[in-house]
């Protein structure tokens, strides 16, 4: 898999795509609401993607204009390229990093215009400790892209109609914040437990059981709409939800919610299933080594306990 997000125009969203199906989505692009992709390295960093765009114009492959990014807006790229296969080719080599990647097309500097400097936060001392410290959380939480956390700053000390925060000085908050995350996780060594945890979702996922991390707001919301997650072949689910992330990225475990689909009704089905549910649950987690606290009770959340919570960010 190469560690790429790629989003597509019609709002899709690839995480670590192998190279066939990076290959797939440049040669789809060129129809009305999908010609173009961005993508970004894994973890994403500000100023750091690589887009596509190619509009079909029924003769054949056509052309492409390939573009990329270099850690600033006064270094951005762009080239024309003919057919995808040599999109492919520039876009994983890109991805990897490797040797002589951009070799083949030839790119030219784009002028983005004048860099708009971003004023600096007009916040007092308690205000701006506030704001840092709540995208702080967010971020060890490690769910959120860039994006996502700047709209959040953006939005966290609005009250009525005033806005002390703009959309860029958030985008600037979040990204200094963000390198600060990145480069701490740079010093972690092996698979994290938040990782382990995503390696038993996936394997309940394969044995029949909706497993979604970091799933809605709260409890309320999971249980009413995680029956709309199961395929026709699910047995039963289980999820945690945003509260939960925070109370394990503060370091207090992680409550997982549990159950069948039988006689679904927005809250747990047959308390038999249920058991049968938490055990394949719980067999899953100890299965890559994470620690439960769970008496079979089907009233009872399972708690994942103790847990390091070090989860690498995406974007």
């Amino acid at each position: 898999m190469i560690e790429i997000v790629v989003e597509t125009e019609n709002r899709e969203r690839h995480v670590r795509v192998s190279d066939e199906e990076l290959g797939a989505l440049v040669r789809r692009i060129g129809g009305d609401d999908d010609r173009f992709l961005v993508v970004q390295r894994i973890p994403d960093l500000p100023d750091v993607f690589a887009q596509v765009w190619h509009e079909a114009d029924g003769d054949g492959d056509g052309d492409y204009t390939l573009e990329y990014r270099d850690g600033a807006a006064d270094r951005h790229f762009q080239a024309t390229v003919h057919g995808p296969e040599a999109v492919i080719a520039a876009l994983a080599g890109w991805a990897r990093r490797e040797a002589g990647w951009d070799d083949g097309p030839a790119w030219s500097l784009l002028d983005m215009g004048p860099i708009r400097e971003v004023p600096p936060l007009d916040l007092d001392e308690e205000e701006s400790a506030e704001l840092e410290e709540y995208v702080r959380e967010v971020l060890v939480g490690g769910y959120s892209s860039r994006s996502e956390l700047a709209e959040l700053a953006e939005d966290y000390l609005v009250t009525g109609d005033h806005r002390p925060v703009s959309r860029e000085q958030a985008e600037a908050l979040v990204d200094r914040l963000w390198l600060v995350r990145v480069a701490e996780q740079a010093e972690w060594r092996g698979e994290t437990d938040p990782e382990r945890l995503t390696r038993a979702f996936t394997a309940l996922e394969e044995a029949g059981i909706t497993a979604r991390e970091n799933f809605t707001c709260c409890r309320s919301c999971g249980q009413s709409e995680i029956e709309d997650e199961g395929g026709p072949d699910a047995r039963g689910y289980v999820y945690f939800h945003t509260q939960c992330t925070d109370s394990a990225a503060a370091g207090h475990g992680l409550m997982l919610f549990y159950g069948g689909f039988d006689d679904f009704d927005g809250f747990d089905g047959s308390s038999e299933t249920t058991v049968a549910v938490g055990n394949e649950v719980v067999a899953a987690l100890e299965a890559v080594g994470l620690h439960t606290d769970w008496d079979g009770d089907p009233g009872r959340a399972i708690t994942v306990t103790p847990l390091d919570w070090r989860r690498r960010l995406v974007g």
